[in-house]
């Protein structure tokens, strides 16, 4: 879909085998809602462990049946926000692996006349400085709501955010950057174009429909 060799610094791609084929079964038309939020899970759980990678943890002493030994802990607070309403789809993706994260929420509609974003709704947990921060959404299309979100997370105080999304396209790449150069991208695929309705494509259609049964 895209040459890995042009993609920008801060964008990764994964190239997990698994992420392949469970991309492939919400690329489906016909695949059903309740296949489709499981994949979409599947997918934010190996994005997640790729995101965490540079996560700096603390050394502690674990006592094991037979020993003691050397462990590790986070040394932030993990912080999950989905952006409403299709980002919910992704969160318990984050939860399955960190259930001991905080969760806020973005609420952000795209006119569909302008294609610009409309924030109607912030609900943020409270210790987002010293959290490493997740922005959650299933697709980066124009990057208009993702960069809208990312303003809404720092002004709250985010300082360490990565975008995690299922699809992105170079417009909304070259977006966030533009704006926020900052934030690193962990996607499952890069898609060349939009349509005139601002649609990645070949993409998946309208993840939050397809995740709800909706539209």
């Amino acid at each position: 879909m895209h040459d890995a060799a042009n993609k920008p610094a801060g964008v990764h791609v994964s190239e997990h085998p698994l992420v392949a084929t469970k991309l492939s079964i919400l690329r489906a038309k016909t695949t059903a809602p309740d296949e489709f939020r499981r994949a979409v899970e599947e997918i934010t759980v190996l994005l997640f462990t790729e995101a965490s990678q540079c996560w700096s943890t603390a050394p502690i002493e674990v006592e094991t049946p037979l020993a003691s030994c050397p462990g590790a802990v986070l040394q932030r607070a993990v912080a999950a926000v989905p952006i409403l309403r299709a980002g919910l789809g992704m969160l318990d993706g984050i939860l399955r692996v960190a259930p001991e994260a905080n969760v806020g929420h973005i609420g952000i509609y795209r006119d569909e006349e302008t294609l610009r974003p409309v924030s109607y709704f912030s609900r943020l947990p409270v210790n987002l400085a010293s959290s490493e921060t997740l922005l959650l959404d299933p697709m980066l299309a124009t990057g208009h709501s993702a960069c809208e979100a990312v303003a809404i997370l720092k002004a709250a105080g985010a300082d360490r955010i990565q975008l995690l999304c299922l699809v992105a396209c170079d417009a909304g790449i070259a977006q966030l950057d533009s704006q926020h150069g900052d934030v690193p991208i962990f996607t499952a695929a890069i898609d060349p174009e939009l349509n005139d309705r601002g649609y990645i494509v070949p993409g998946l259609g309208d993840a939050g429909d397809r995740l709800f049964g909706t539209g």
